[in-house]
């Protein structure tokens, strides 16, 4: 549970750094956002989402 919580934190860090750093690029993007078709979007969530647990599945099998 610890570990989810750190990866809520640095997924929270991560977007805040962004939106700091770049908010008018950011803006763009979300617009563009817009023009993605809903099946688009759900692929490619299920995509990412199917190689995070990938990693975080092969990280926690390793010893490092």
């Amino acid at each position: 549970m610890r570990e989810l919580v750190i990866a809520l934190g640095l997924l929270l860090f991560i977007e805040g750094i962004l939106y700091a750093i770049f908010p008018s690029k950011m803006r763009g993007i979300l617009k563009k956002l817009e023009l993605v078709k809903d099946s688009q979007l759900r692929t490619y969530g299920l995509v990412f989402a199917f190689l995070g647990f990938v990693i975080i599945y092969y990280l926690k099998s390793s010893v490092w």
